[in-house]
């Protein structure tokens, strides 16, 4: 889908776009960039440079879940933002959507699947070049327009060149990597598969998670053995928060024993088919995580545990008592700027306009906000260069509300310490509020759940018919 109002051009002169890294962000805004008729030069580093996190030099690389998360669009925040990225022409959906497991009501990928469709798609475009290097320091004037979409992992020279020029320091927050186990090793005997509330989701039947119950005695023993076991020292690193939506396992158990169970642990919504009447008082939930099948993620276990002792812990777990694992949990630390000081509402870096951010880096959490900013800077971009206004999207749009909240619809502490923003995934508090109707069809008041769910469909319904607006106006 072209960028609204654009042609393709095909110029002599057509000066390309330099991007900064291949991840979800920089893939996208490549897409958008070439479909609209600009000349791109994506450059990644890896392999020539590796990572403390990635495993493989593909583009657009899935290196902690392999979930999108919920796909619902009408009473689902990050829902939405699938739904306005496909309308929007996302390489990144139309590849998910391509290489999709079943996940319930998530949309999950296989990774590899995912990543190829990503990188085959790039590479076979006319107006991409594809550049293995890394770029070090900053971009040379000469390059022009430029997007940064190096992600939490930007390299240290890159990192510190921004931090310059930017004037302030670089904010940072640690981030976890979750287990991925051999499903043949995972005992079927006490194990079930089933969905929570057995909902039905993309590519799914209702039963599309693996399910491993613990008794009380098992529960504390486990959460025993994640509060005493050896963890990474991290020594430079100290200070550096943690993200709550990425919190490690053993993190969570500190803040309280019950923690986990009303988590990535809760049973609510599952029942074992061997012992349909007792209730299970914690729950494990492993994820597909490649179309074959023959890979689960255990869905949010998140550890900094040490490798030797982790597979002990997790092997505590019924049903993994003889676990196998493909990839054991990690940590690393993510950089990302304080961009409702740098940033304007196009992603510019105010200090040096010709650096547009997307992606991770400007303090967004999560694959599907990353790579709708990459998506946003494409488009910014692409205007600019081929010589039209391109106005930001409606605020009540799920991708408008996340870019308002990055570029200054945050709210900085009033006191002497330090900002106060953080890494932020969609949701609906991030939207204008909205008058919606708050009786049932026979008068009655909802309350609870129902009017809650009242609310984000009045939300979605708005967001999707202000998105239609905005790209009927600016594809004329």
């Amino acid at each position: 889908m072209l960028i609204p109002g654009f042609m393709v051009l095909r110029m002599k002169h057509n000066i390309p776009v330099h991007i900064i890294g291949g991840g979800l962000a920089g893939s996208e805004a490549a897409w958008q960039l070439a479909s609209s008729g600009v000349a791109v030069v994506l450059h990644e580093m890896r392999p020539v440079r590796g990572t403390e996190a990635h495993k493989t030099d593909g583009l657009a690389e899935l290196v902690c879940s392999n979930s999108f998360r919920s796909d619902e669009a009408t009473t689902n925040a990050v829902g939405l933002l699938h739904a306005e990225m496909r309308k929007l022409g996302s390489l990144i959906m139309k590849a998910a959507d391509a290489n999709q497991v079943p996940a319930g009501g998530a949309l999950a990928v296989d990774r590899d699947g995912f990543s190829n469709s990503v990188t085959e798609a790039l590479n076979a475009h006319p107006l991409i070049t594809l550049q293995r290097e890394e770029v070090v320091g900053l971009p040379p004037e000469a390059w022009g327009r430029v997007i940064v979409a190096t992600g939490p992992l930007t390299s240290p020279s890159l990192a510190e060149a921004v931090r310059g020029v930017a004037g302030e320091k670089q904010l940072a927050f640690f981030d976890a990597i979750a287990p991925i186990v051999h499903a043949e090793t995972i005992d079927m005997d006490i194990a079930w598969y089933q969905s929570r509330y057995d909902k039905v989701g993309p590519g799914g039947n209702g039963a599309d998670y693996i399910n491993c119950p613990m008794d009380r005695e098992q529960y504390e023993a486990f959460v025993d053995a994640l509060l005493t076991g050896e963890k990474s020292d991290f020594k430079e690193w100290e200070g550096t928060p943690y993200f709550d939506g990425c919190l490690p396992i053993e993190i969570m158990a500190e803040r309280g024993r019950e923690t986990l169970r009303h988590g990535p642990m809760k049973p609510v919504g599952l029942t074992n088919p061997r012992n349909p009447t007792v209730k299970a008082y914690a729950i494990v939930q492993l994820r597909q995580d490649n179309a074959l099948a023959t890979l689960y993620n255990i869905v949010g276990f998140q550890t900094k545990l040490k490798y030797a002792e982790q597979a002990k812990v997790l092997r505590m777990i019924p049903g993994l008592q003889n676990a196998e694992f493909a990839r054991l949990g990690g940590l690393h630390r993510n950089t990302y700027l304080n961009s409702p000081n740098l940033l304007d509402s196009t992603l510019q870096l105010k200090a040096m306009p010709r650096l547009r951010f997307a992606g991770q880096i400007t303090g967004c959490e999560g694959y599907v906000e990353s790579a709708a900013i990459g998506l946003a800077a494409g488009r910014f971009t692409a205007a600019e260069q081929l010589g039209r206004d391109l106005p930001i999207f409606p605020v009540t749009t799920a991708l408008g509300a996340l870019i308002n909240h990055i570029t200054g619809g945050h709210i900085e502490t009033i006191d002497a310490g330090p900002p106060s923003f953080q890494p932020m995934n969609v949701n609906f508090g991030l939207f204008p509020p909205i008058a919606f109707e708050k009786t049932d069809t026979n008068g009655k008041r909802l309350k609870g759940p129902e009017k809650s769910a009242a609310r984000k469909r009045a939300l979605t319904t708005r967001a999707a018919s202000d998105l239609d607006e905005w790209i009927k106006a600016y594809s004329a």
